[in-house]
Parts: structure tokens; sequence; C-alpha cells
């Protein structure tokens, strides 16, 4: 059944149009761009999303939904031969007269937040790369610089606005379907179609971040610093920092973004890291806006990409055996065309977790017991599509490598962050039984004939069927 050039209100854009075009090429990662449905339909509030809902469910056909886009696999937030509800016109973004609730449309990314919010000197716990989806990021939890003081991104929004499996477009908070306002903190997009997130907001001025280069020979002296950062007693709330190890223009090279949303130039927290010699230095005292800028460039557009995941507890040695199973597999692979291997190490601190019990809890299934953990994400980006089974076996091995080992020294553990889990990987059983459970039973109730796990297949379902 062909869709109208308008539905109700919406626009609808068919291949070898100007807007089907652009949106296409608004993705993150090729397969994504490369997944092409037979229309984008682009409404422009709640009640085009729900009319533009209800006809596709009518017809019975497999749908996506668009925020930002950037997920790295086919059809997480697009479809071959159906319809994608592109939220791109959804951009309003208010705060509120007190300056302590910010509205956002679900089709905005974080740059037009922090865009809106930093000359007000304001801000609100979100991404930290500028281009990601308000929406996707939130509804899979969303690690955030703020994360030690405020939790992630879901810990963060005290409403959402969102069109059911009914077509009822309703409100989810802590008073009102409190439910599934728990569900949608960290259980992705299998309850409805998230059209507003109403953020809390706070005060934020200038603030201290950026990237450090190393040679890869300071990896010992980067662990060792990595852990007592990790374990000092007084786990500063202000303090973030993302560890990385890339293979770029022929050469290893390890890297450290350290953030602090302080404007204070040498923390103590970091003063261990700060010892270190460094290649290059871009760190300074900023404002948020332009660092989530700066870390969108080491991620660019227009490749192929693949992310993978795993959670550890805090160990020293797990650490330095991830490290080196990483070099190892990625020899194999590491000069495909247009390759950027990446080893990304991330805490979870104690703070952090103890912050995810806010407004009732989050679906995540972590509580400051489990911390602190390290978060690790496998990055690949390359080229060539004919390279794409040697890269994703390759990635898989390291993950699949790095748990066996963690499990002989029994620093394994459940838990998969849902925004950097690869296609295929079971998000909702590292939630633990008790969240994926309840996860089922809310989705159950608002959506008891499964639409959104059967007409939107992308991303992490729930299986439920």
């Amino acid at each position: 059944m062909a869709l109208p050039w308008t539905l109700f209100g919406s626009a609808v854009a068919y291949p070898a149009t100007p807007i089907y075009v652009q949106q296409q090429a608004s993705y993150w990662s090729n397969q994504q761009a490369e997944t092409h449905p037979t229309c984008r339909v682009l409404p422009k509030s709640a009640k085009e999303v729900a009319i533009t809902y209800l006809v596709i469910a009518t017809i019975q056909c497999r749908f996506a939904v668009k925020s930002g886009g950037h997920a790295a696999f086919a059809g997480a937030s697009s479809i071959e031969e159906g319809i994608t509800i592109d939220l791109a016109s959804l951009n309003s973004i208010k705060v509120n007269e007190e300056q302590t609730v910010t509205q956002v449309g679900a089709g905005n990314r974080w740059i037009n937040v922090y865009e809106y919010l930093t000359p007000k000197q304001l801000s609100a716990v979100g991404g930290r790369v500028s281009d990601i989806g308000v929406a996707g990021l939130t509804l899979g939890g969303g690690i955030s610089y703020f994360s030690g003081r405020r939790g992630w991104a879901c810990d963060g929004v005290i409403n959402y606005e969102i069109v059911l499996a009914n077509g009822q477009i309703c409100n989810a908070n802590v008073n009102t379907r409190s439910d599934l306002y728990w569900a949608l903190r960290g259980g992705g997009n299998n309850f409805g179609i998230v059209t507003r997130l109403d953020l809390e907001t706070f005060p934020q001025g200038d603030m201290l971040g950026g990237l450090n280069t190393y040679p890869v020979t300071a990896n010992v002296s980067l662990f060792e610093a990595y852990q007592d950062f990790v374990t000092d007693p007084t786990q500063d709330p202000d303090a973030a920092l993302i560890l990385a190890f890339v293979y770029i223009q022929d050469r290893w090279l390890a890297s450290n973004n350290y953030e602090y949303t302080r404007p204070v130039a040498d923390p103590p927290i970091f003063r261990k890291f700060f010892a270190i010699p460094t290649l290059a230095s871009t760190q300074r005292i900023t404002n948020l806006t332009d660092l989530t800028v700066e870390l969108t460039t080491y991620t660019p557009s227009g490749l192929r990409e693949t992310y993978i995941t795993a959670t550890f507890r805090n160990h020293a040695r797990i650490q330095q055996l991830i490290f080196e199973i990483f070099l190892k597999e990625m020899d194999t692979i590491k000069d495909i065309t247009g390759s950027l291997p990446a080893l990304v190490m991330q805490p979870v601190s104690k703070n952090t977790l103890s912050r995810f019990s806010r407004n009732g809890g989050n679906a995540l299934g972590l509580t400051d017991a489990d911390g602190p953990l390290m978060l690790v994400n496998l990055s690949f980006m390359w080229s060539n599509a004919d390279d794409d089974a040697e890269v994703y076996a390759a990635t898989a091995r390291v993950i699949q490598r790095s748990v066996t080992a963690a499990r002989k020294l029994g620093v394994d553990h459940r838990y998969i962050y849902q925004n950097y889990a690869a296609n295929g990987q079971d998000v909702f059983a590292g939630y633990g039984e008790n969240s994926q459970k309840r996860l089922i039973e809310v989705s159950k109730k608002y959506d008891p004939q499964g639409v959104f796990q059967k007409l939107q297949p992308g991303y992490f379902k729930l299986g439920r069927f």
C-alpha cells in the first residue's frame, strides 16, 4: 500500500526525492544509510506521530523510528522495504521559567540541547558526542560527564511524552504510569514512540576537558592511574574519564578524555594521569558544547561501523589482559581499508550507580553494590562491505576471549550496555532476571498485541515472541 505525499500533515518522502536522500545521509553508519525504507514519514507533532503510527499498525506494515540515527548496525533505526518514522521535525526545546526543566522534542540531537542551554549557564545530563540523538541515547541509559553526581541520562528524565500501541498520547513520570516511566529508563524502544523528554536542568558554567594522547607504551602507567582513579577514597563526583587505545596512521596510540565539571585546571583526582608525559593535548577550560563537538570529530560518520561491549568488575589484571587480547586480534585486521579500531575503557563508579535509584529507579538492573564496574566498548570503523565478516568475527573474538579471561579471575559481570551493544547481544538478559521479567510485564500491559516487538523489529527486543 503506497502512502500519499502527505499523511494528515506529515511529509512523506519517497526514494530519490531530496528529503529522502538528505535524511538517508543523516545516519552515522553506512550500514544504516544503505538500508532503504519504502518511504520516510516526517511528522511535526506528537499527534502526527500517533496518526502515522495508527495507519502503519492498521495496514500491518513493518516500521522503524529514527531520532538521531547514531546506532552502528543496519535496522536499528532504519528498515528495508518498510516505513521509517523520522522524528527530525520534533525539534522544539524550551526551558521553564524556574530553569529547572527543559522540554526537548525527540528529534533533537544533543548539540541542539547544549547550544540552547549553554548560553543560559545551564545544562542537563546528556550525551558526550554532539550529534547523538536525545531519545535514543536516553532510552538506552546514557553515560554523561555529570554521571558521578547525577547518574545517567535516563535518570535525569522527569517525564516522557509517548505514543502508545493504541495510539494514545500520554505522559509517563514518577506519579503517572510510574511502571512505564521506570521501563523507559533503559528499556529501549519496546513500549511506544517517545515524542518528548522533559529533562532535569541545573546551573552549569565552564568545565575542564579535552583529549590527551600518549604513546601506547604508556599503557602500564595509564592502567595504574586508572586504578587509582577508580579506588580514590574521595570518589570525586565531578570527575569523568574515557581511556582508549587506537590504531591510526600506521601506529598504536593511547588517549584519555579527562572531564571535570567545574573550571578547575588541576583536579587532584587526575594528578597521577597528569604526571604521564603526553604526545599532544587539547585539555582546557571550556564549555560542554565545545567538548561534545570535539569528541564528535573522533567518531566521524560516513564509514562502516561496529560496536560490541562487555562489562567487568574493576580489576587491574583484567584490564591488562583485555588490552593484550585486543592488540593480538586487531593485528589481523588493522590494515584493511579505512580501518580505525579502538578499545575504550570507562569506569562506572559507586557514586554513579547509587544515582540509579533516583525517582523510583531505572531498568538497568544495577546498584552501587555492583560497583565499581568497567565498561569496555570495542569500536571499529572501516570502508568496504567486503570486509564485514572479517571485522565482525575479530571484534567478537576480543569480547569472547575477554569475558572468558574475566570468568577465570571471577571479575566478569552480566551487564550489557545497550548503547554499545552489537546486534545479537542479549541486552536485557544482562539486566538480570528481575529487571527483564518486569520489563516484559510492562510491555504486555501497554502493548498487549506486541506491535513494538513484531512490526518494529529493529534494535533490541524483549523476546516476548
